[in-house]
């Protein structure tokens, strides 16, 4: 059945309808949804999935359990099991990203982002960040965990051309502004931040250096990007189910090269902002992480040349693909400019409609977030189900058959279904081969 000719009617929040009714309902949409994607080219940078392996512990009764504190230091009983599992999980962490220390108890990534803020600043400090039109994401903003948290926030000139921070006018800034925070990452990120041009003057003024690697965790993992420890951050923080494909969880992590670093970060996830940390997700995450170890370089390589591939395949079909003097990205990511095709809104609607899933985002000369220009996507959910290079160009094809040709959104979807039939399992994992879209099921009505 096509999604969206299932619709919940009227009647669905009203009380008076059988809880037995709704209940059945919830599984016949969730069904719904898990087959829409099973036929569908999932191109949502910021998304990825699990390996059998990790959703067979999240699937456990640790999704049931509370462990306040740390491993051996516990508010409640029945954490016998738990604490070999989180030490498990922050030992990994730390071999995989070659550190001191790591904390794995942040519920998400931006719960680590104010886990982050309540360590290493105060209301009425001044933070240097990427703005949110020139890819930053929402926690670094105003309206997000930094005005929560009482930062004053200051934005760093942005190379439009580059796609990337300006170094020399954001070293004029953070000389300026003398922040207690230089806070990098984004959520459009192409290229690595450029840190070593930054050193000098992040010395100079002496700030805590913050990378929030959300997006291209994955990718440090498999040491293909950039190696934010080695360039001198303290502290990166970051989720944990975009290019590192597991839970939708957070993670810190730090060489402790400022002083009291370690007590700080740790009372700022707990106490600060989290109370139990969802077990089971640290059980995936300790999964994903001992598979990341062992594929995440191949899986990480893949990723990057499948994006340079897409972007290049999208660019000769007459899509405008930003940075094509650069090689169009370095990372998962890559953005076209759509504004001549209506737009990043109707452009992602357009391609929803023939099953290509990805998401309208705004460019640096945007200031509309509802109708932006921009049209993000990534590669790093795809090249897990297992394409290759030479997948791309009919990846690329389908979406230019959309917004290009005009094709029938009915027509596209047809044949999206039919190139998505040989993609539909899960590599760079411990059971390679297995299902990518197999879950936990009760045949039955309830």
């Amino acid at each position: 059945m096509r999604r969206n000719t299932f619709l919940i009617s009227d009647e669905f929040p009203r009380l008076v309808r059988p809880s037995r009714s709704i209940a059945q309902q919830i599984r016949d949409v969730t069904r719904l949804h898990n087959d829409w994607f099973k036929e569908s080219i999932p191109l949502i940078a910021s998304e990825n999935f699990m390996s059998p392996a990790a959703r067979e512990v999240m699937n456990s009764d640790l999704h049931n359990r509370y462990a306040e504190g740390l491993p051996g230091k516990r508010y409640y009983q029945g954490n016998i099991y738990v604490d070999e599992i989180e030490s498990a999980c922050e030992e990994l962490a730390r071999d995989v990203f070659a550190c001191k220390f790591a904390d794995v108890r942040s519920v998400s990534g931006t719960v680590a982002n104010l886990a982050v803020l309540m360590a290493i600043a105060k209301p009425g400090d001044k933070i240097t960040a990427v703005g949110l039109s020139d890819g930053g994401h929402l926690s670094h903003a105003k309206m997000g965990a930094i005005g929560l948290r009482g930062l004053r926030a200051h934005n760093y000139p942005f190379d439009q051309k580059e796609m990337n921070i300006d170094p020399e006018g954001a070293c004029r800034l953070i000389r300026e502004v003398k922040p207690k925070v230089a806070l990098f990452g984004q959520s459009v990120y192409l290229f690595p931040t450029p840190l070593e041009e930054l050193r000098s003057c992040l010395d100079e003024v002496g700030c805590t250096v913050w990378y929030d690697a959300a997006h291209v965790l994955g990718l440090i993992a498999g040491k293909r990007f950039q190696d934010p420890l080695r360039e001198g951050v303290d502290v990166i923080s970051g989720s944990t189910h975009k290019t590192l494909p597991g839970p939708q969880h957070g993670i810190i992590v730090s060489d402790l090269t400022k002083e009291r670093l370690e007590l700080s970060l740790r009372r700022g996830v707990f106490p600060g902002v989290t109370s139990n940390h969802h077990l089971h997700s640290v059980a995936a995450l300790a999964v994903t992480l001992a598979e990341a170890k062992e594929f995440g370089e191949a899986y990480a390589d893949q990723t990057i040349r499948n994006a340079k591939s897409l972007a290049q395949a999208l660019f000769e079909r007459g899509l405008d693909v930003l940075c094509e003097q650069k090689g169009f990205t370095e990372s998962h990511t890559l953005v076209v400019n759509v504004e001549e095709h209506q737009g990043g809104a109707k452009v992602a609607k357009a391609l929803e409609d023939a099953n290509v899933i990805a998401n309208k985002n705004l460019l640096p000369w945007d200031s509309d977030p509802v109708h932006p220009s921009g049209l993000r996507i990534g590669s790093q959910e795809i090249t897990r189900l297992g394409m290759k290079e030479k997948d791309m160009a009919d990846v690329a094809e389908l979406i230019a058959r959309v917004v290009i040709k005009g094709d029938s959104t009915a027509d596209v979807r047809a044949d999206v279904r039919e190139f998505k039939k040989d993609f539909t399992k899960a590599h760079y994992c411990f059971f390679e081969g297995e299902e990518a879209y197999d879950y936990p099921r009760f045949d039955g009505d309830i």
